[in-house]
């Protein structure tokens, strides 16, 4: 039967009488975040201590080879899973997740897990904004930055669907968005954006929307949230997919068997030293897809954010400075503070001039000024960068402020088509783990919230049809 440790996925441990001998087992996915290509293997020397000879990673960027031991005292034999049943499983309680739950017809029982606490999720931490088809006379426009930003990778009709159905829906459910005096909703301009067109809630977009969310599926009785719940492998056969296997906060072991299964489970930022994401979001998805020959796409397309707050004390995760600062007027500076760059180019060729002007300067850093921006706006749009920065001993309005790329995005993913659906039968995939080519090889500033709602919304109706 199989048993999970802390660290280890996919293990399958010994029978009891087999406890001391020596023998060959086949581990399919290997350590949380390592995302693997094909086997691994191992050999128990005893009951007590497992040896990894080899991991290839998947991402060629993170080719490593190395051994690994585990020791593990007090291991003990379980005799097998219970099972659970459900109608629809959903894996991430992140704006996809829970949005594709909201779009569901309310006869079905649907469960959601997530690794970690229900607002532990990189929705959660979005600051800019969201962008909105503002006017039906800003669609050209709209089309042109998405495919610009991209390279022009772009899949041209992932992204008309995604201009042309944003949802109207999020007020109606609560959400608060920055209004001008006449009451209209006020928008706001980021980095490769030709026009404002940008939604937002002070600097906190991300948290207004999701929370806004959690809150309305929290109150439907068809849907069970699940927190510290991890998936740990899909159930399948034949390229069908039947459900999944969890593990529980206490470690035991449940196989649930649904109808759909949707991996809303984020990106790839815990692999890097340097993140804006959540340590604990490790391209599960793109595990357990390689592991079950799902196709996948672009898996090197990663964004690197151009403005994450430097500090010679790395935090458990980068603490980004929006976009919108620099899209209100926020300057860069060298380490001479004199300005080297375009503060609006798309986020990796800004990334790409502030590696080169560091390296020039032989800096860990360059310089931010936010004291090109009005004061009560900073105040009012930007509280939390400005206590932020407080925290970290910078006054916004008196000083710059040293900030540094680091990983943000994931543009690519399990490939999936414009329901959402990836190349395994009733298996669905939305949000950062999915990969519907709407942003191309790097992502306009604003789109990831709008796309995560837009195809998520599309998984729920073709589910539901």
């Amino acid at each position: 039967p199989p048993l999970f440790s802390d660290i280890f996925l996919g293990l399958y441990y010994p029978p009891a009488s087999l406890s001391t001998k020596k023998f060959t087992a086949i581990l399919s996915i290997v350590k949380f975040g390592d995302i693997l290509q094909g086997m691994s293997f191992g050999k128990f020397e005893s009951a007590r201590t497992i040896v990894i000879i080899q991991e290839k990673f998947y991402k060629p960027a993170l080719q490593i080879t190395f051994a690994k031991f585990l020791c593990t005292p007090n291991l003990s034999v379980k005799k097998g899973p219970s099972i659970m049943k459900t109608d629809i499983l959903i894996a991430g309680s992140g704006c996809s997740g829970l949005y594709c739950a909201l779009q569901l017809p309310r006869d079905k029982k649907i469960t959601v897990i997530t690794k970690s606490d229900l607002t532990s999720n990189d929705s959660f931490l979005a600051q800019g904004g969201m962008c909105m088809l503002k006017e039906q006379s800003d669609y050209d426009s709209f089309f042109e930055d998405t495919m610009k930003a991209g390279h022009y990778e772009n899949d041209k009709k992932s992204v008309e669907i995604m201009i042309k159905t944003s949802p109207e829906d999020l007020v109606s459910y609560g959400a608060q968005f920055e209004r001008n005096e006449d009451g209209s909703l006020a928008y706001t301009k980021e980095g490769a954006h030709s026009t404002n067109r940008i939604i937002f809630h002070e600097d906190v977009t991300g948290k207004e929307i999701t929370s806004t969310l959690l809150r309305e599926v929290q109150k439907l009785s068809n849907v069970e949230l699940l927190e510290y719940t991890t998936l740990v492998d899909i159930l399948e056969k034949d390229n069908h997919c039947y459900g999944a296997v969890i593990r529980r906060p206490d470690g035991s072991l449940d196989t649930v068997t649904a109808t759909y299964t949707v991996l809303a489970s984020g990106g790839v930022g815990g692999l890097y030293r340097h993140s804006t994401n959540f340590r604990h979001l490790t391209g599960d998805a793109l595990a357990i897809a390689g592991k079950h020959n799902i196709e996948l796409q672009n898996p090197d397309y990663v964004q690197i954010h151009p403005t994450t707050f430097y500090t010679k004390h790395p935090e458990d995760r980068s603490f980004l400075i929006s976009e919108s600062v620099r899209g209100e007027g926020a300057r860069l500076y060298d380490k001479n503070m004199n300005r080297f760059v375009n503060e609006l180019l798309p986020r990796d060729l800004l990334s790409q001039k502030i590696h080169e002007q560091m390296a020039k300067d032989d800096t860990d850093f360059v310089w931010e000024d936010l004291r090109t921006i009005p004061a009560e706006t900073l105040r009012h749009h930007f509280p939390n960068i400005v206590e932020h920065c407080r925290e970290m001993g910078y006054d916004v309005f008196k000083e710059c402020i040293p900030v540094v790329p680091a990983q943000h995005y994931f543009m690519g993913g399990v490939k999936v088509d414009y329901q959402s659906r990836s190349s395994m039968e009733n298996l669905y995939v939305v949000g950062e783990a999915a990969c519907n080519g709407v942003h191309g090889k790097n992502r306009l500033a604003s789109n990831s919230l709008l796309e995560s709602l837009v195809f998520a919304r599309r998984a729920a109706q073709d589910m539901a049809e």
